[in-house]
């Protein structure tokens, strides 16, 4: 007995390879949208806690600092505490303190006449309200940060009292040198 066998087409021959090929396409083409869809959110969460950590260990370094930290303050805490540190201002330094009564940013930078003007116009204030031979930082505020304010200097100072939350600003000048002052300011600020 003869077992017919089963006829095919040219057709039909030629759509088995074709469909071969399409499914290996799609196969790849769903392993690539997988491989995208799970590799680009895990390299996103990747690179963002490393920047997280990198974030948390200058935040842990900057609160375990136990004195001035030569380095400007951030924008962000100048903008809090308005301290308006002058561009071009040399020797700048700043130590934050904060606690649940009081937030205190200490800052001391050195910088020229015509910017000493502008600083103290920016804060509220001018050097004609500077009072000569005084110094406005507390004994305390200047024992926590290492100040030392010597009676051979020549000194001025002002408070900038602002209605609150707004920061209150401590500002003693040193102008011994009257062509670059240096400013010595606490700003504290009660949340």
């Amino acid at each position: 007995m003869t077992v017919p066998s089963p006829t095919t087409s040219p057709e039909q021959g030629a759509k088995l390879p074709e469909d071969r090929r399409h499914m290996i396409r799609r196969r790849w083409l769903t392993a690539i949208i997988i491989v995208l869809l799970v590799g680009i959110p895990a390299g996103y969460l990747m690179i963002s806690a490393g920047q997280s950590r990198d974030s948390g260990r200058d935040k842990e370094r900057e609160s375990s600092a136990t004195g001035l930290v030569d380095n400007w303050p951030s924008l962000m805490k100048r903008r809090i505490y308005e301290i308006p540190i002058p561009p071009g201002a040399s020797d700048v330094a700043y130590y934050e303190t904060s606690n649940w009564k009081t937030s205190r940013l200490y800052v001391r930078f050195t910088t020229s006449a015509g910017r000493l003007d502008a600083f103290l116009n920016d804060v509220g204030s001018s050097r004609s309200r500077l009072t000569p031979d005084e110094v406005a930082v507390s004994h305390r505020d200047a024992e926590i940060v290492g100040w030392d304010f010597p009676a051979d200097h020549v000194w001025s100072s002002t408070t900038v009292t602002r209605a609150k939350p707004r920061p209150t600003a401590d500002i003693t000048v040193d102008l011994t040198d009257p062509a670059a002052p240096t400013v010595y300011v606490v700003s504290s600020t009660t949340p």
